[in-house]
């Protein structure tokens, strides 16, 4: 086996076609059955107008704007699609239960939220910390109307019930159960 190739078989030399057409002549040819399909392919693209301006069946070239009517190719707003995606993704139940944390002040109001602040969240019970116990005794009073305030501005069945206590104090217990024992007696001497 050789490198050679036998001669007339390389690139250079095609055999002429069938219109006797080679080399310049050929692809000259070839571009020419391009273009013209290029073209028919566009008019069957193209829509037609039914009247304003010209005849009817007028041909009338697509642009790459949307001119003044709204159109989902338009910029829309940070909000409207941040919305979308979250609806689509199904978070709007982390969603609303962020917002009770994050907008506590705008949930509750600049007074109350002054004196309390959410801990946890944890289906659908909020447990929520007062400043002082005077503000944990308010708090109590008035759950009936946070909830309210609450459900409007984050939704319905997001917080179902409050929690509300008074400051934290050290605790000596350790975990979730408690038995109740002799106390914790002299832990300083």
């Amino acid at each position: 086996m050789s490198d050679e190739t036998p001669a007339g078989s390389g690139p250079e030399q095609t055999p002429p076609a069938e219109g006797g057409a080679s080399g310049p002549e050929l692809a000259r040819a070839v571009l020419d059955a391009a273009r013209a399909r290029r073209e028919a392919a566009a008019k069957t693209r193209r829509r037609t107008t039914g009247g304003g301006g010209g005849e009817g069946g007028q041909q009338r070239r697509l642009r790459g704007y949307s001119g003044p009517g709204p159109d989902p190719r338009d910029p829309q707003p940070l909000g409207a699609v941040l919305d979308r995606l979250v609806k689509a993704r199904g978070w709007q139940q982390p969603a609303a239960e962020a917002t009770v944390f994050g907008a506590w002040e705008r949930v509750v109001g600049p007074e109350v939220a002054q004196h309390s602040r959410p801990v946890k969240l944890e289906d659908g019970e909020l447990t929520v910390e007062a400043r002082s116990t005077a503000w944990a005794t308010q708090l109590r009073l008035l759950a009936g109307s946070l909830l309210q305030q609450i459900a409007r501005e984050v939704g319905h069945n997001v917080v179902r019930k409050l929690h509300i206590h008074g400051p934290a104090a050290p605790s000596w217990s350790r975990g979730p159960r408690r038995v109740r024992g002799r106390g914790p007696r002299d832990t300083y001497g």
